[in-house]
């Protein structure tokens, strides 16, 4: 089947929910500043820069942001972390993704983003829907989110059971500074969400149900990090099969090639900019 075909197939999936897009880092590549056009940073080495004043930090440190993460709650506390992440996603003000731009044409009725910003939201604007932001080490609760319901103009924070499902659905597992700063960043979050994940708790039960059956569409995603295959292993399950979804990966590497085929997930050896090329001349 050809780019092109694929496309078609694609974009009709995402309209009616039969394919769900999986955005990672790379959606965000040509995102800058309104300001001073400096790059959002998206990928794990931008973000350890971006939190490090622009100095690269230890090489160890350097590996994975959530251990660059760790090593900054440590020494000046979780409120740093914090306030680093409200400030690049929250305060500062960027111009907008193409592979947002395209989705917010077809406003697919379920979205998984695992990046912390908050273009996905804006794409949203004025169109009631759900909003799921990923949490860790809280008390008091067996939930590992928080569940938000929008009118279009503002949100409001509810219980699962008040959750109408027939609504779209945003899901951003590791968090967003609105419409209440949530995050999933250093190592300890991580370790506790993904247990949590795995036990069943950081999925709405109408997630749960909804997905099933679901293909996906992994755009701007690496695969080479433990830390994020565990979060999509998990939130991919039961998936459809043969295949479970498409990545587009330019120069996957073996370690991808392998993940990709023990998951049911059929490899494209493209950049996500050649999909927005194919469907603006579509």
């Amino acid at each position: 089947m050809t780019f092109t075909h694929l496309l078609t197939q694609w974009q009709s999936g995402l309209t009616d929910g039969s394919i769900v897009p999986y955005l990672g880092p790379g959606v965000l590549a040509d995102v800058t500043s309104t300001l001073d056009s400096r790059t959002m940073p998206a990928s794990s080495e931008q973000l350890i820069l971006a939190m490090n004043n622009g100095s690269p930090m230890a090489p160890k440190l350097m590996y994975e942001f959530p251990r660059a993460a760790m090593n900054v709650e440590l020494k000046r506390g979780r409120a740093a972390v914090t306030r680093f992440l409200d400030t690049t996603y929250g305060e500062t003000r960027w111009t907008r993704a193409a592979v947002h731009e395209w989705l917010a044409t077809l406003h697919p009725p379920y979205v998984i983003d695992i990046n912390r910003d908050t273009q996905l939201l804006d794409s949203y604007g004025g169109i009631p829907h759900l909003l799921i932001l990923g949490c860790a080490r809280i008390g008091g609760t067996d939930y590992r989110f928080k569940l938000y319901v929008s009118d279009g103009s503002s949100y409001r924070e509810i219980p699962p059971e008040q959750a109408d499902a027939t609504l779209p659905v945003l899901f951003k597992p590791m968090g967003a500074p609105r419409p209440q700063p949530s995050y999933i960043a250093s190592d300890a979050d991580y370790v506790d969400y993904i247990t949590e994940l795995m036990g069943g708790f950081a999925v709405p039960a109408f997630i749960k149900t909804r997905r099933r059956g679901k293909r996906y569409l992994l755009l701007g995603m690496r695969l080479n990090r433990d830390s994020e295959r565990m979060v999509l292993s998990d939130l991919l399950h039961d998936a459809a099969t043969e295949p479970a979804g498409w990545a587009l990966i330019a120069d996957p590497n073996d370690k991808e090639r392998r993940f990709c085929k023990r998951i049911g997930i059929e490899l494209i050896e493209e950049e996500v900019t050649a999909l927005i090329g194919e469907a603006l001349l579509s």
